[in-house]
């Protein structure tokens, strides 16, 4: 089954390749973004005719949360618009479609475990945008798997771990959020998902959650970054009220992994073991 990942430079894009790569899956492609460009719809038919593949990996997104407030327009562009030229694209050559999306399609007022049928009621642009691609990809390719999942990071591309290590580094002190509350997802655990949907076979099409197991918040997951790596910094707990961003943040996004585990049999780590695992090999490579 040849396999195609569109944001292949991107994080997960990274982290896909690296678990391929140790999977001996070699019948997988990694289009830069020149030429996998979701925006250009002649260009992904092109694409999809020489590769032809049986599935299509969308991790291409608008992931900058505040900055999309003030750019709706391109973040809309990316989100929905190129979301919806992947789905016609699969469509037009009966390719399967894994589509990546995100918990904050949720408001997050609620302190319970978010199911896939729970109402999305987006509070932020980027969410609005990442729902409304979800709704455009289900209109024009109904048979499809969507993941939704939360709070990504690894050895790749800029995220929340690597930041704190940075900034460990940098300052004697730090204030980090304590009263947003998620589940840390490590991207190599997410490729590793994403490959088991595929060589499952299943058609079980529709929306899953997926995160690592447990319940955390940004400053327990900062304390737990600086306490496994030996980072000596005085960490301060903010409260939201206190740390003003141009986009509202889910207080409380917690998401449901049943069904994902009970269709494809993946067994998910737990955050922490995970984010050792992710410090680890972090540490390896500056070694």
């Amino acid at each position: 089954m040849r396999i195609v990942v569109l944001g292949a430079s991107g994080q997960l894009g990274s982290c896909l390749k690296k678990v391929a790569t140790e999977r001996s899956i070699t019948d997988i492609s990694f289009p830069s973004e020149q030429d996998g460009n979701i925006l250009d719809a002649e260009l992904l038919n092109k694409l999809f005719s020489v590769e032809k593949p049986s599935f299509v990996i969308n991790c291409a997104a608008y992931t900058a949360v505040d900055k999309a407030e003030d750019e709706q327009e391109i973040c809309r562009k990316v989100n929905r618009d190129g979301a919806a030229n992947i789905a016609r694209a699969c469509t037009a050559h009966g390719a399967n479609l894994i589509h990546i999306s995100t918990d904050f399609v949720f408001k997050g007022n609620v302190t319970g475990m978010l199911t896939e049928t729970d109402p999305a009621e987006p509070e932020n642009i980027y969410g609005l945008t990442k729902l409304e691609g979800e709704a455009a990809i289900a209109e024009i390719l109904p048979e499809h798997f969507t993941l939704r999942t939360s709070w990504l990071y690894s050895e790749y591309g800029n995220n929340f771990v690597k930041t704190m290590l940075r900034l460990g580094k940098e300052r004697d002190q730090l204030g980090v959020i304590v009263d947003q509350v998620g589940s840390p997802t490590y991207a190599i655990d997410l490729a590793g998902a994403i490959l088991d949907i595929i060589e499952s076979g299943s058609t079980e099409y529709g929306i899953y959650h997926y995160s690592n197991e447990g319940v955390t918040s940004w400053y327990d997951f900062a304390k737990a970054v600086f306490d496994i790596s030996g980072t000596q910094v005085k960490l301060n707990p903010v409260k939201t009220a206190e740390y003003v961003t141009k986009a509202v943040r889910p207080a409380y996004s917690v998401m449901n992994k049943t069904k994902i585990k009970t269709t494809f049999g993946i067994t998910i780590p737990y955050w922490r073991d995970s984010l050792a695992e992710c410090l680890q090999r972090l540490s390896a490579e500056q070694q």
